[in-house]
């Protein structure tokens, strides 16, 4: 469970908030002031004057949505108020832009009154491409998006009320497909009659679900003809001439049923009374309405969908909204109508279909062990698949173009050639490690057990399954310390290497492996005095399956250790440190930027090789680039002679390896450059390992990386050891730590 510090500190580290305005053009000289303000500016406002849709073409406007909301009904929070709703307004724009690249102001407005909602969004159309409406309570998010899509020219999305239709429509066709249902004869029930349940009931009408075969409820039982009490004209619309007045009632040969309510709500009583193969959607949140293991106890042919993530069939809201605005926005579209909603549903079916064929192997590594086989347990796609946007944006920009709401008309292929290139396989790297991580736990000792980022990143370890810590230190001192944190230590093993009973043994094996350097058991008894030297012995011994440390140390003292006792794996002469490089479209690998500093050639043809199959264990193709201040001898020197020479001795044990310098790194990462001006290299795509020719280049290079621009950085990966041995940077952060030791899990799971 994530703490209430955790969440506290999240938000409020660093810069506070989770968004910030980025200028997307150059300010950096008097010209550029006066390209972007006065003078300059004056020309875009003049063409916008004569041509108002130009204001999509000099403004931001193609790529920017309004978050609105008045705050009175906020998640399961309630009515919280607009600035109480801001975090979460905040958080919608991290989706929109993490999952489609689309551009967000939230907008918290102080007024319960629908009227003034309506009235700030008309006035504030100018500046947007689309609103999205979110957490208004019903039935005032009825009125205020009637009113705004009538008033408009821009799409106006509430998506509380159609995100989760139009993804749980989805899962909906392919479950009746799945049990050879015609939509037609389809009983329904629907359990909560707020803004999502209308919507779903609505979409899935507009689906072919016949109106009389629907029964809705709300939290005082069946909605039904004649009905006084807590009505209003939306629920009204679903009143039916019925004998049930509970949901007991009207689950009673049901085929299907839907949940957008409360945990608990359905028995498994209820279960049993479904009509053969039952469908049951239980989208509560956090907790649904019954839970697919209820389920199982009584029905073993349902197919059930929620929107937990640790269940199949996760309705989740994220594989609606970016892309629907994505392919609104692309068209310059002026409404979401409901062909661009049913385009989206269709979509999402359609993609969960294909199963894994097409599926980007970082998805299929992310969840390994899961299989993409369409069937009960795979009927929508998982919200992480990079595919959604693809075919979602598409189809709903097709379907806009085709329905007439669209401003411009843009060619399919081509859009979907972009969409393509803007996915790329950079986002889901770490996603990938930390699923695979939790496939297979393994015992990682971290020395440093006092540390507070240690204690607080093994809290993170212990949640979400990804190793089994160890941590080193006086018991006491590190568990008061954890208490004071707030870190819950349940389960956790602390080893005091002053108390240990493994002390001797690792003694007599430290004296027995360093003897020949004049290390006596004396002075092995004193090395393991020290918590490094001490948890290194235990990766050794086999008490650990690897390490991470070097929090309290500089870099080589704490790589010291490991290469004296655990040594380099068979066949490697050199261990190398690799950093990954995350953009947002591209990941690189840098080496050797931690370890070695004054590589000869024989050294840097070494570290070539593990800079490449570093590559290689994280799924990518390398090509690797000898990076100099020279071009394929353009400027002699003893160090660019040196690159030289180590290019070709790596190209001689190497022949199918992609890989060529020396080069100038403008060069190993622009092809077309590099076609262009040296079109004889061997390295035809760009590189995506890069090994600098000595440790100060490669360890500036990590550092801005890691300070400019959209980069992460993760690392170093300490290759060519034995067993996995990893040194953090004292800098690192609790989150650095957490991506270290899950590499470092699979790093022990031999995997590399």
């Amino acid at each position: 469970m994530i703490t209430k510090e955790e969440a506290l500190e999240y938000h409020r580290s660093g810069r506070a908030g989770k968004i910030e305005v980025v200028a997307t053009k150059r300010c950096d000289t008097q010209r550029d002031l006066s390209l972007a303000y006065t003078p300059g500016v004056a020309e875009p406002c003049r063409e916008i004057v004569r041509r108002p849709d130009d204001a999509f073409l000099y403004t931001n406007r193609a790529n920017l949505v309004a978050v609105v909301t008045n705050g009175t009904a906020v998640l399961g929070l309630g009515n919280i108020g607009p600035l109480a709703g801001k975090p979460v307004m905040e958080g919608k724009a991290v989706l929109f832009k993490r999952f489609a690249g689309v551009d967000v102001f939230d907008i918290e407005l102080a007024t319960e009154d629908p009227k003034e909602v309506i009235r700030v969004c008309k006035l504030l159309e100018p500046t947007f491409g689309g609103i999205n409406l979110e957490d208004i309570r019903a039935p005032d998010c009825f009125e205020i998006e009637e009113a705004l899509i009538e008033a408009l020219d821009i799409p106006v999305f509430h998506d509380d009320q159609h995100g989760t239709a139009i993804i749980s429509a989805a899962a909906f066709l392919n479950a009746l497909e799945l049990t050879n249902r015609r939509i037609e004869d389809v009983k329904v029930v629907f359990a909560g009659a707020g803004a999502a349940g209308i919507a779903c009931a609505d979409l899935y009408v507009k689906l072919g679900v016949l109106l009389e075969n629907i029964l809705m409820t709300d939290s005082r039982g069946v909605i039904y003809e004649g009905r006084k009490q807590g009505m209003n004209p939306y629920k009204a619309r679903f009143a039916r001439q019925t004998e049930a007045r509970t949901l007991a009632d009207a689950l009673r040969g049901a085929d299907a049923f839907v949940g957008v309510s409360a945990a608990g709500l359905v028995t498994k009583e209820m279960v049993r009374s479904m009509a053969d193969q039952p469908l049951i959607f239980a989208m509560a949140n956090p907790d649904p309405e019954i839970t697919p293991q209820e389920v199982a106890e009584v029905r073993d042919d349902a197919i059930i969908a929620t929107g937990r993530s640790d269940y199949p069939n996760q309705v989740n809201n994220v594989l609606g909204f970016p892309f629907i605005f994505r392919g609104a926005l692309d068209v310059r579209a002026r409404k979401i109508n409901v062909e661009m909603k049913l385009a989206a549903t269709r979509a999402l079916a359609d993609l969960a279909k294909q199963g894994a064929q097409g599926m980007p192997d970082e998805v299929i590594r992310a969840y390994e062990g899961e299989r993409f086989e369409f069937g009960p347990r795979y009927i929508i796609p998982k919200p992480f698949d990079p595919r959604v946007l693809l075919w979602e944006a598409s189809a709903v920009a097709e379907a806009a173009m085709r329905t007439g709401v669209a401003r411009i008309d843009i060619d399919l292929g081509e859009y979907r050639e972009r969409l393509e290139r803007y996915l790329g396989g950079s986002r889901e790297v770490m996603r990938s490690v930390m699923n695979k991580a939790k496939r297979e736990s393994k015992r990682i000792v971290l020395p440093e057990g006092t540390e507070e980022r240690v204690l607080r990143a093994v809290q993170i370890l212990c949640e979400e399954g990804l190793a089994e810590p160890i941590l080193l230190g006086d018991e006491d001192d590190v568990r008061e310390k954890a208490e004071i944190l707030g870190v819950d230590l349940k389960g956790v093993s602390v080893i005091d290497p002053k108390k240990s009973e493994k002390r001797i043994y690792y003694r007599k094996e430290l004296a027995n492996l360093r003897r020949r350097k004049g290390v006596t058991e004396g002075d092995a008894a004193r090395l393991l005095q020290r918590r490094s030297y001490f948890g290194v012995m235990m990766v050794r011994m086999g008490d650990a399956h690897g390490l991470v440390a070097g929090l309290t140390k500089s870099y080589p003292e704490s790589v010291r250790p490991a290469l004296e006792i655990v040594g380099l794996a068979e066949g490697h002469r050199r261990a190398a440190g690799v950093y990954i490089i995350i953009q947002p479209k591209r990941v690189m690998f840098f080496a050797d930027a931690a370890l070695n500093i004054r590589p000869s050639a024989e050294d840097l043809a070494d570290i070539a090789g593990l800079g490449a199959a570093t590559a290689q264990w994280f799924g990518f193709e390398p090509a690797v680039a000898m990076l100099s201040f020279s071009n394929f001898g353009s400027a002699h020197s003893e160090h660019s002679n040196l690159v030289g020479d180590a290019v070709r001795i790596a190209q001689a044990r190497w022949p199918d390896l992609q890989i060529d310098g020396e080069m100038q790194a403008d060069i190993a990462l622009e092809p077309s450059k590099r076609a262009s001006r040296f079109p004889f290299s061997a390295l035809k795509d760009e590189a995506n390992v890069l090994i600098f020719p000595n440790l100060e280049s490669g360890h500036i290079a990590v550092r801005l990386m890691g300070s400019a621009g959209e980069a992460s950085v993760v690392g170093p990966i300490l290759m060519g050891m034995r067993s996995p041995v990893n040194s953090l940077q004292p800098t690192a952060s609790v989150e650095d730590i957490v991506n270290l030791t899950a590499i470092t899990v699979l790093q022990a799971q031999k995997e590399y």
